[in-house]
């Protein structure tokens, strides 16, 4: 397994180690000991899967506040996706900033999304499939979110905020600066 650090530490990419023969290939996409030999956080209790037919369909920014705060482990299994993070850890020195990464099948690549960071993920190819690890369950009460939109925040989108598929709920998320905290 290759580690890949980020412009914010706590933020890193993984790629499985592949090994390959006549057969095709095979990879070990997560396992807790070779993540405890790197020293990367995880403790993961279920496993998630989308699929999003249309190219351009944006999902976030989502974060849950603790005690159901969670860390992701995200990859894509068909397809490719813009994969967003943005700190929302008011204490932070990396506040309000953000890291950006293509995850595809192709690149094999997996994020590792800590707690307290925002995440979204914008399709770049149709029929786009996604997995990933939650080490803690799902809480609406706990969950919050920020506007894809954020001017202030200048994501990377590859599309207009107007052309993309997003639901009437994440287009009504409020701006960073508007969020009261957990």
């Amino acid at each position: 397994m290759e580690v890949f650090e980020t412009a914010i530490a706590d933020i890193r990419l993984v790629r499985p180690q592949l090994f390959a023969d006549e057969r095709g290939w095979f990879a070990e996409v997560f396992s807790s000991s070779a993540f405890e030999q790197v020293d990367l956080p995880h403790g993961f209790i279920q496993d998630n899967q989308f699929c999003s037919p249309r190219t351009g369909t944006l999902r976030g920014l989502h974060w849950q506040c603790a005690p159901f705060a969670q860390s992701k482990l995200v990859r894509v299994i068909r397809g490719a996706v813009l994969d967003v993070v943005v700190d929302v850890r008011r204490d932070s020195g990396t506040f309000g900033r953000h890291v950006a990464v293509e995850l595809s099948a192709d690149n094999r690549l997996q994020l590792l999304v800590p707690r307290g960071f925002a995440h979204g993920i914008l399709t770049l190819l149709p029929d786009t499939e996604v997995i990933y690890k939650v080490d803690a369950a799902y809480a609406p009460a706990h969950e919050r979110g920020i506007n894809f939109a954020d001017p202030d925040l200048a994501l990377p989108w590859p599309k207009p905020p107007g052309v993309v598929v997003v639901s009437a709920k994440d287009r009504a998320l409020p701006m960073l600066k508007e969020l009261d905290g957990c």
